[in-house]
């Protein structure tokens, strides 16, 4: 007696669906109408009676119980599963295939870049996008019919979507079911289609879209907009509307997650004695207190003034590096007051400290590890 498991390529402890899945890909391989081989023909002789019993749960019990399988039995499900194999279902006894589809279908998901400023990113904002898509025809309303008439019942397939044939083989008469060639499946024909939409039920048409880009968006993000895609054949439900966000360059500010980053130029006498100054923010004017003797890459934290948080609640920081600018033109006074100063402030001699990696290298180092 042959081992099952091993003429189907399963192991002993494989599952029903892997049985099954097992079967129909040598029913595929092997049958007669597919391999006239004499061999394959043998075979697949085997692989059903395979099935046949591995399918069976009182015949597999008996089969690991090391008893004889049944000659009979089964046959059933193996005429169905070859059925399923070649025709994808509704085998047999005459049956019907799964009835008539609907023209309406389920329309396509889009995808839109969208721009925005980083001062739009700080509290959100509101966007009316122009949209180039599929919207509802006006004339039929979805129907595909001209205005007056209606879709009419298939007179070939009577309104079923499918044509039912008797194919011969070696397993005998095997009724099929296939979609209806003239109806496409539909089970209904329009005889007079929309003039407007050339009986497709959408037509290509430019619509306003709004929408709201909630604060602290960034690069990369994709908001989805469930039912602002394009409206499907016939009708459909429209599809989705993804929004690929893009948050355009600032000459100013820049963005490290919800901190804002800035660099403020100081004159030199103003780091030496300390200032107090206003900048524009984003989001309003900012006071900065400069205390004397601040150095370049110093930075200023102020809290909360940088960007909403996408997720959760409050907002970043802002951060401004210092950078003091020496003056690199001086009157012949301006000239003689910082060599007074150089006399009365005895500073040592220039040399050699700990290495930097530059102004701004410094200034990223202290922007990011702060």
């Amino acid at each position: 007696m042959a081992d099952h498991y091993d003429v189907l390529g399963v192991p002993r402890d494989a599952s029903d669906a892997d049985i099954k899945k097992a079967y129909r890909r040598l029913a595929r391989e092997l049958h007669p109408d597919v391999n006239p081989s004499p061999d394959a023909a043998e075979r697949f002789k085997d692989v059903t009676h395979a099935y046949d019993v591995l399918s069976d749960p009182e015949q597999r019990r008996r089969f690991d119980a090391g008893g004889q399988d049944s000659p009979f039995g089964g046959g059933a499900g193996g005429f169905s599963d070859i059925f399923d194999a070649f025709f994808g279902g509704g085998g047999g006894g005459g049956g019907r295939g799964t009835g008539p589809r609907s023209r309406a279908e389920r329309g396509q998901d889009a995808l839109l870049r969208l721009e925005v400023d980083l001062d739009e990113v700080v509290f959100g904002t509101h966007k009316d996008l122009e949209v180039d898509t599929a919207v509802l025809c006006d004339t039929c309303g979805g129907s595909c019919c001209a205005p007056g008439t209606s879709p009419q019942t298939c007179d070939i397939c009577g309104g079923s979507g499918h044509i039912q044939r008797q194919v011969r083989s070696l397993l005998g008469n095997v009724v099929t079911s296939a979609p209806c060639g003239t109806c496409r499946g539909y089970g209904t024909v329009i005889p007079n289609p929309c003039p407007t939409c050339q009986g497709q039920g959408r037509v290509r048409a430019r619509r306003t879209v709004p929408v709201d880009v909630p604060a602290g968006v960034d690069t990369g993000l994709r908001l989805q907009m469930p039912g602002q895609g394009e409206v499907g054949p016939a009708g459909g439900p429209a599809g989705d509307l993804y929004l690929e966000v893009r948050v355009r360059h600032h000459d100013v500010f820049s963005r490290d997650g919800d901190d804002l980053l800035a660099t403020l130029e100081v004159p030199m006498t103003d780091a030496i004695l300390g200032a107090t100054t206003t900048i524009d923010g984003l989001d309003g004017p900012v006071e900065l207190e400069l205390r004397p003797g601040v150095q370049s890459a110093d930075v200023l934290v102020i809290k909360d003034r940088g960007v909403t948080k996408l997720r959760g609640s409050g907002r970043g920081d802002l951060k401004v590096g210092v950078h003091v600018v020496t003056p690199t033109k001086l009157s012949h006074k301006e000239r003689q007051l910082v060599e007074q100063l150089a006399k009365t402030h005895k500073a040592g001699a220039p040399q050699l400290s700990r290495f930097q990696q530059g102004m701004f290298g410094k200034l990223r180092d202290r922007f990011f590890n702060f």
